[in-house]
């Protein structure tokens, strides 16, 4: 038994999960978990500027590790407040993420006490689960269900409040567990039965789809996705955001799907007669929940790890509860043992043909001579300079929608974007925590200039703690996506749609990054390298066309015609 206080147990619970980096801003709330965290020299500390930037970078180092990101926002009230915009957006990006907020003192509760808030409240509706410690000797306990909770399926947010009490009181501890002795490890795998008929339904189809999402992307099940379209000789299109769930370069890939995918694998999805959805709710960006994009006569194999997602907005044909890169290879091995396969010949290779004609009239449409620089070049651009290996984040907004299937993702974990919260200010923030957890890897964040002058603060975290990453802000001098609504809808009657910056090559160099403007496609490309290769946080200002805006969302503005 050892005797210490709330504070110290939680950084001993911390640290027996392996935990290698917590951000965090210092508050007086929880002083002594700071304290503790000094002489926790095996844990990386990255003092933040913002609780909701912080949450971003928790959330990128989640989904590139596969390990739980930690915010830790040391006060409560206004501290506690800020999580609320980054565990939204990681809830609805099942992103394991393990927030921790100092708490009023339990004897204050229920008084208006200096910066009281219902936190409990607060978090509930935006996380897998909130709790509110009440004594010191049950704060490991709390730490290790946090921990769990965060990376037991489906993944996701969760909120522990520490009051200042709590954190002071001293108390006796036990030895600390290690997660491994209670953390399950074995992938679940889908019944043989169904497993055996989905595999007979897929091989017998003459125009067989797959499509792969964040379960197979997030636990790295490309192989066993390829392997199985590989022996369907099928086409394997991906979910909206998961672009790079498998190789870009493999024959069988025909990119995102759906409203805002690209119309090669889009037609695929319209016209499959058996779907095989691997790892994917099959929701809202990827159908709008319409049969607008997606065959309402084809027979769809539906494989998730969270039951109540399968058949939740389509009828399926059957339905799998599994691991998605498990199924992928129980559904090979069942495939195999068929003899009487259709091989889908015609249908492959009428994709594939398309697929390459896509691709090389994307090339030769992209307007490169265009002044001020139009978005098809700028995304070329990237396409020739970008390493193989880079990882990308983007934010929401009308250019880095229009991103999202116009770069090519060579491998899998190298696409990171806001999902379905559709946010502004995530990219940059989500990029340190990407470039923490692989280091070796070169990341680059899309940006609009709106967005990123939310978050350009956290340029001081980047600068103070050496994370080299190269933000590319996108500069059109607008609400992008805002501004067309009201160009085609509301008859140009634009209001607050425009703004203005500082020049932010400028602005990086005064915090110690290194800054470049671009107005040409050229200078673009060589900033590009030169950001690379500089060995600071950079940040290139390219000079975009403000016209060059696209209206994604028609669909809501039916009613007002355009």
């Amino acid at each position: 038994m050892k005797k210490m206080t709330g504070g110290q147990a939680a950084i001993e619970a911390i640290r027996a999960e392996g935990t290698s980096h917590v951000f965090g801003l210092i508050g007086s709330a929880t002083m002594e978990m700071f304290d503790a965290l000094y002489d926790a020299k095996d844990i990386n500390f990255i003092g933040v500027h913002d609780e909701r930037t912080g949450t971003h970078m928790a959330d990128g180092f989640a989904r590139m590790s596969g390990q739980a990101g930690v915010i830790l926002a040391g006060q409560n009230g206004p501290g506690a407040t800020n999580l609320v915009t980054g565990l939204a957006q990681a809830k609805a990006a099942y992103s394991p993420v393990v927030s921790i907020a100092g708490a009023l003192a339990s004897g204050h509760r229920y008084r208006d006490a200096f910066q009281e808030v219902d936190q409990d409240a607060l978090f509930k509706p935006i996380t897998k689960k909130t709790w509110t410690a009440t004594s010191a000797d049950r704060v490991p306990e709390m730490l290790r269900e946090a921990y769990r909770e965060a990376m037991a399926p489906r993944r996701g947010p969760v909120q522990l409040n520490l009051p200042r009490d709590v954190l002071s009181a001293q108390a006796e501890f036990d030895d600390f567990q290690k997660p491994g002795a209670y953390r399950p490890c074995a992938a679940p795998a889908g019944a043989q039965g169904e497993i055996d008929r989905a595999a007979a339904l897929l091989a017998g189809a003459s125009r067989p789809v797959i499509i792969a999402g964040g379960g197979i992307k997030n636990t790295g099940g490309a192989d066993q996705c390829m392997a199985l379209a590989e022996a369907l000789n099928c086409p394997v299109v991906t979910s909206p955001g998961h672009g790079d769930a498998v190789p870009f370069g493999h024959p069988l890939n025909a990119g995102q799907m759906g409203p805002r995918g690209n119309v090669v694998a889009s037609r695929l999805v319209k016209e499959a007669d058996v779907i095989l959805a691997l790892g994917t709710r099959v929701g809202f960006n990827a159908t709008f929940y319409t049969y607008d994009n997606i065959n309402r006569d084809a027979k769809i194999i539906h494989v998730e790890l969270e039951p109540t997602a399968i058949g939740r907005y389509f009828p399926v044909e059957i339905g799998i509860w599994a691991d998605a890169p498990t199924a992928a290879g129980q559904l090979r091995g069942a495939v195999a043992k068929i003899t009487a396969r259709h091989k889908a010949e015609a249908w492959t290779k009428s994709f594939q043909a398309e697929r390459q004609a896509y691709l090389a009239q994307r090339d030769a449409d992209a307007q490169v001579e265009a002044m001020p620089i139009h978005p098809s070049g700028l995304f070329k651009t990237l396409r020739d300079v970008m390493p193989k290996n880079a990882a990308v984040t983007m934010d929401a907004g009308t250019l880095c929608l229009q991103a999202t299937d116009a770069l090519n993702y060579w491998q899998p974990k190298s696409l990171f974007t806001p999902l379905d919260f559709g946010l502004v200010g995530f990219s940059f923030a989500c990029g340190l925590g990407l470039k923490l957890a692989a280091p070796e890897r070169p990341i680059i964040s899309l940006m609009g200039d709106g967005g990123f002058g939310m978050t350009v603060s956290e340029l001081s975290t980047a600068v103070d703690y050496g994370i080299n990453t190269v933000t590319v802000v996108m500069n059109n001098r607008c609400w992008g996506a805002e501004k067309a609504y009201q160009r085609d809808f509301f008859g140009e009657r634009y209001i607050g749609a425009d703004i203005s910056s500082p020049p932010f090559d400028k602005l990086a160099e005064l915090y110690g990054a290194k800054g470049y403007r671009a107005d040409t496609l050229t200078g673009m490309a060589e900033a590009i390298e030169a950001a690379l290769d500089c060995g600071k946080p950079a940040v290139i200002d390219v000079m975009v066309d403000p016209a060059a805006l696209y209206s994604f969302r028609r669909d809501s503005f039916k009613h007002r015609g355009g």
